[in-house]
């Protein structure tokens, strides 16, 4: 289980090991990950700054978590309260009103999804890694299911690193690098909306790019490339970037069961919750447990 980072029977073995240890460990080399996958690269090939409209695919999100955030939130507004010996129950009573949510909402979910955050529950305190670990999952599938750690602060820039996998081009050399999980892989995020507040700021339409959830979107080192070149071309700044050092990955099965052993509370949340500047954000944690309107998540 080389391309695992976690298995039940391992916290064990892992919560005796010093964080000294896990630190030094936890950029050991695996087999690069084939699940990660980029389309083809368009977009460096382009001789203007525009994109073609026809390129454009709809958003996989649609706005399809509001509502479900919607339905869930008017689930709990109408659940009946204890009833009382004076109530008539065959009193009919109007419809519910509509719920309406605020800008910022978050519910926990059953099932592993795309654009879902794995929040770490008790049971990994003193696990050095993913301790009070908030993992945004960047892909869902079944055969290995992969993510990046959200909330751990950035201890270095792109130039410090001296990794070039990610600015082969220096053009990311100021940006800071944030530690994404102990599995061998460069990921990076990228918002889909403009700095005027427009939907799409040329990365939904240029293909290249993975979309995780509304306005956010991902890629690896097969797509720096062109991230670098819509720089160039103005059609993204450079703090619309989010570069990752690492990533978490899971073998078939294994994030289940770690969820079924209560490792790992599920969330569904808004894009808001989400943006750029969640990155690095050690309050994070709570601030999701605060709208989950829990304390705790186990």
């Amino acid at each position: 289980m080389e391309a695992c980072f976690l298995s039940s029977c391992s916290f064990a073995n892992a919560t005796k090991l010093s964080p000294k240890t896990i630190v030094v460990n936890q950029y050991q080399k695996g087999p690069s990950s084939a699940r990660l996958h980029c389309r083809t690269i368009k977009c460096c090939r382009r001789e203007s700054n525009s994109f073609d409209e026809s390129d454009h695919s709809p958003s996989i999100e649609s706005d399809w978590r509001s509502f479900r955030a919607r339905l869930v939130a008017g689930e709990r507004a109408s659940r009946p309260e204890v009833p009382s010996a004076l109530v008539n129950l065959d009193t009919v009573v109007d419809q519910p009103k509509p719920v309406s949510i605020g800008d910022k909402w978050a519910h926990e979910i059953h099932k592993p999804e795309k654009g879902c955050l794995l929040i770490a529950t008790e049971k990994l305190d003193g696990v050095h890694i993913f301790e009070r670990a908030v993992i945004l999952l960047l892909s869902a599938d079944p055969l290995g299911p992969s993510g990046i750690i959200l909330n751990r602060p950035s201890l270095m820039s792109m130039k410090e690193s001296k990794s070039t996998v990610l600015d082969a081009a220096r053009t990311f050399s100021d940006r800071p690098l944030y530690f994404g999980g102990p599995h061998e892989e460069e990921i990076f995020l990228v918002t889909g909306s403009g700095s005027d507040g427009s939907e799409d700021n040329g990365v939904a339409r240029s293909g290249v790019f993975d979309e995780v959830m509304k306005g956010l979107y991902y890629g690896t080192k097969e797509s720096v490339g062109c991230a670098a070149e819509m720089v160039k071309r103005s059609v993204v700044g450079v703090g619309d970037f989010r570069f990752f050092d690492g990533s978490c990955a899971w073998e078939k099965g294994q994030l289940n069961d770690e969820i079924r052993a209560g490792y790992w509370a599920i969330a569904a949340c808004s894009s808001n919750v989400l943006g750029l500047g969640s990155v690095g954000n050690i309050g994070l944690w709570d601030e999701i447990l605060g709208l989950l309107g829990s304390r705790k998540v186990w």
